[in-house]
């Protein structure tokens, strides 16, 4: 069983297996009593355990190395009802979480979750991307803003010209009318003194 089939599902307890998805849902073996069902995605939330990441003091990191130090530590697990406890344990465990915004049940989650994983010997570890999807995704990140950059300058540069140009336009013409309308009043006025 490898780590990047492992989800965490919504309304369920513990950790599944992902077995097969499918359009409205999945199939899923539980890690805990191994039953397997089918879990609607109309009704239940999937997160692959490989994309959660922890808030930490500086960057976040993914669940993964998080696993990785408590394996390390060599600390044992608190009693998963005990949140000094377990928040104790993290503080020697993994120093850099941020307390704030990590809750005592998520860091409970973690710790049953983690447990879990132990019990399946499932190795905790991301999968290794292959070569070509890292070239391919790399060059496609980097010039995309910078298109949008110049053409967003380039709109905004072009609309003011054109606001200008309109504007002496309508102001022109109007004068033009004026003009014209002074060119027909004489005219208007020297045909009734030559009768």
């Amino acid at each position: 069983m490898e780590y990047s089939k492992i989800i965490a599902v919504t309304g369920l307890p513990g950790l599944q297996e992902l077995i097969s998805s499918k359009n409205d849902g999945a199939i899923v073996r539980s890690l805990e009593d191994k039953s397997t069902k089918f879990v609607s995605s109309r009704v239940h939330n999937f997160s692959h355990l490989e994309s959660i990441e922890v808030y930490t003091v500086r960057d976040n990191v993914n669940l993964v190395d998080l696993f990785q130090a408590m394996e390390k530590s060599g600390v044992s697990l608190p009693d998963e009802k005990d949140a000094k406890a377990i928040k104790s344990y993290f503080e020697k465990v993994f120093p850099e979480l941020d307390f704030e915004r990590v809750y005592n049940s998520d860091m409970k989650k973690m710790v049953k979750w983690y447990s879990i994983l132990k019990a399946n010997n499932i190795e905790i570890k991301l999968r290794e991307m292959p070569e070509e999807e890292e070239v391919v995704a790399a060059p496609v990140e980097e010039p995309a803003p910078a298109p949008k950059a110049a053409k967003t300058t380039k709109k905004k540069e072009a609309a003011p010209a054109a606001t200008e140009e309109e504007a002496p336009k309508k102001k022109a013409a109007p004068k033009a009318k004026k003009e014209t309308a002074e060119e027909e009043t004489p005219k208007k006025k020297a045909a009734p003194k030559k009768k």
